[in-house]
């Protein structure tokens, strides 16, 4: 049974690493970068106007960082139906991946209980659990990434594409931190399924369960 005891471990081992990388992610700022190219004004000016946004703050230059707009308390702004949907979007993100952290937590403890069980079924439904998780999290960066574009492309909107030539965007180390924890939730599922298929072999009648020599 060594390969069930390897696969359970790692499978433990990819879903701590998950959830460690989305935790960082979430709590960092990092997630959008906007920089403002020097056109040849006064030193430092073009660094000052830049910034890197996380899902809570943005920070600008060398300032403080400041918290975004609470999107769930401006329900009630009269806006355009475009800033509607970039406020729907934020919303969207603040639950989608927070919510993903919990749920891996709560599928670490499944897929221990379902290792130390025994239990076939459950390693099915933790590793089934994990692969969901992995798409939660996913469908998390990509709207992200979408509110991120039409944010851009509103602002560029409001104040002339002429104003934004100089101005390029990113995405930081934290939105990679968060597609590593996408991946390494779905391996996890992966090798659960993997170990609850081991197991199953395991019990089938003939089945060898060791080897003398």
């Amino acid at each position: 049974m060594a390969r069930l005891a390897a696969l359970l471990l790692a499978a433990a081992l990819g879903a701590l690493l998950s959830f460690a990388l989305l935790a960082a992610a979430v709590a960092s700022d990092y997630w959008y970068i906007l920089e403002v190219a020097d056109a040849g004004d006064r030193a430092g000016r073009a660094e000052r106007l830049s910034s890197h946004s996380g899902l809570w703050r943005t920070c600008e230059g060398q300032n403080s960082c400041i918290p975004l707009i609470d999107p769930f308390s401006s329900k009630g702004l009269d806006v355009s139906p475009s800033v509607q949907h970039l406020l729907s979007l934020h919303r969207a993100v603040m639950v989608v991946l927070p919510l993903s952290l919990i749920l891996i937590v709560c599928g670490w403890v499944c897929g221990l209980l379902s290792s130390l069980a025994r239990s076939v079924p459950l390693l099915l439904l933790t590793g089934c659990y994990f692969l969901l998780g992995g798409a939660l999290t996913l469908a998390g960066v990509s709207i992200y990434i979408s509110y991120s574009h039409l944010a851009f492309e509103e602002t560029a909107r409001q104040y002339g594409l002429q104003h934004m030539q100089g101005v390029h965007i990113s995405f930081g180390w934290s939105v990679a931190l968060a597609w590593g924890s996408c991946a390494l939730e779905a391996l996890s599922g992966t090798l659960l399924l993997a170990a609850a298929r081991t197991l199953s072999l395991s019990r089938l009648p003939g089945a060898p369960h060791s080897v003398a020599i």
